[in-house]
C-alpha cells in the first residue's frame, strides 16, 4: 500500500481525542461518577462485544482493584435470544458499544435498566438506541472512525471506563495521571516497536500475554493481529498458558507479554523468560526481563494507565504488520464496521 492507511491516521489521532475527551466531559462523568456513588452498588455488570468487551474487562479488572467490586461480563443473549431476566436490582450495568447499535446489547442493557440496575452507555454515538435505553450516556468523543479496526474508539473506551472509577473513588493521582495521558500517548504512538515486526511478520500464529489489566490488552491484540493481519494469534493470561497452551511453543514461536509497572509485572517477566527458556522469540514490555527482548514504553504516572499507553504502541505495529503482509488493516475481509448481532 503506497498512502497512508485510515488506520494509520486514526492511531496518531489517539492523544487528540483522548485530549478532547477529557476537555468535553468532565461534567458529564462527574455526575456519572455522583450517581455511582449514590447508588453505592455491591456488584457491577459489564454488556459488550468484541473490542468493547476488552474494554470491560479493563473496566472490570479497574474496578476492582479500585472500588473493591466485583464485576461480572453477561453475555446479551440472556436477555435478546432466551429472552431472560436477571437479579441486578441494586447493581450498576454498563454497556460499551462503539456506534451503540447491536440489538443484543440494547436488549440486555434495557433488560438491566427494568431489572432494576442504574445503567450507563459508553459510545461514541449520543444519540444512538444504545444510549436511549440508559440511564445515562458516556460520550466517547472520538470523532468519526473510518477504519473497520477500531483503535481510537477503544482507547476512549477504557480511558472513559477509568475516568468514571476515579471520579467515583474521588482518587486524586489517579484523575492527575488521566489528565497527563495525551502527552504520554503522543510518544507511545511513535515508539519503535519494528523489531518485534520484523520477527513475526512471516509467521503464522503467535501468543498474546497479559496479566491483570494488562490481560484486556493482550485479549485486543490477539483480535487485532486476526482482524488486520490475518494472523492466528491467541492471548493468554501469564497465569495459565504454561497450564497447557505452552505445549505448541517450539523454537521461533513468537510471543508478546504486555507488562504495566504494577504488581502483577514480576509474574508475566518470570513466565515470558521461561518461555523465552524453551525457544521462543519473546518480547515485553519490561526491562525486567532476563532472556526475552525488551520492548520501549511510553511510561504514564500511573500503573492503571500504562495499558493505555501499550496499547496505542501496539497498534502503531500492527498496522505496520499488515501493511507489510499485504493485507489492507481497513478494509479486513468479511468484516465490516459496525456488526449488529441479534
Amino acid at each position: 500500500m503506497t498512502s497512508q492507511t485510515h488506520m494509520r491516521r486514526e492511531i496518531l489521532e489517539i492523544p487528540s481525542v483522548v485530549e478532547t475527551l477529557l476537555s468535553r466531559e468532565q461534567a458529564n462523568m462527574q455526575a456519572a461518577a455522583r450517581m455511582l456513588e449514590e447508588r453505592d452498588p455491591a456488584y457491577l455488570i459489564s454488556v459488550a462485544r468484541g473490542s468493547s468487551d476488552h474494554a470491560a474487562t479493563f473496566f472490570k479488572y479497574a474496578a476492582e482493584l479500585t472500588a473493591g467490586v466485583p464485576v461480572a461480563s453477561v453475555g446479551p443473549s440472556i436477555a435478546s435470544i432466551y429472552e431472560k431476566k436477571l437479579k441486578l436490582q441494586g447493581a450498576a450495568c454498563l454497556a460499551v458499544s462503539q456506534s451503540g447499535k447491536s440489538p443484543d446489547i440494547v436488549r440486555m442493557a434495557e433488560m438491566a435498566g427494568e431489572a432494576g440496575a442504574l445503567t450507563f452507555a459508553m459510545t461514541n454515538h449520543a444519540d444512538s438506541d444504545l444510549a436511549n435505553v440508559s440511564n445515562h450516556t458516556l460520550n466517547l468523543q472520538a470523532g468519526a472512525e473510518l477504519s473497520v479496526a477500531a483503535t481510537k474508539t477503544f482507547v476512549t473506551s477504557v480511558v472513559s471506563a477509568l475516568w468514571l472509577l476515579a471520579e467515583w473513588q474521588r482518587d486524586a493521582a489517579l484523575l492527575a495521571a488521566i489528565h497527563k495521558l495525551p502527552q504520554a500517548l503522543e510518544k507511545a504512538v511513535i515508539l519503535d516497536w519494528s523489531a518485534l515486526g520484523e520477527q513475526i511478520a512471516s509467521q503464522s500464529s503467535l501468543f498474546c500475554l497479559g496479566r491483570g489489566t494488562t490481560l484486556a490488552m493482550s485479549n485486543e491484540a490477539a483480535l487485532k493481529f486476526k482482524e488486520t493481519c490475518q494472523l492466528h494469534a491467541e492471548s493468554y493470561s501469564s497465569a495459565e498458558v504454561l497450564h497447557g497452551p505452552v505445549s505448541i511453543v517450539d523454537q521461533g514461536f513468537p510471543v508478546i507479554a504486555l507488562a504495566a509497572a504494577d504488581q502483577a509485572e514480576q509474574a508475566l517477566v518470570d513466565v515470558a523468560d521461561q518461555i523465552a527458556d524453551k525457544g521462543a522469540m519473546v518480547f515485553a514490555t519490561s526491562d525486567k526481563v532476563r532472556r526475552a527482548s525488551r520492548l520501549p514504553v511510553a511510561a504514564t504516572a500511573h500503573p492503571l494507565t500504562d495499558p493505555i499507553s501499550l496499547i496505542s504502541s501496539f497498534y502503531a505495529l500492527v498496522e505496520q504488520v499488515a501493511v507489510s503482509r499485504g493485507v489492507n488493516p481497513d478494509e479486513p475481509r468479511h468484516l465490516k464496521k459496525v456488526t449488529e448481532t441479534v
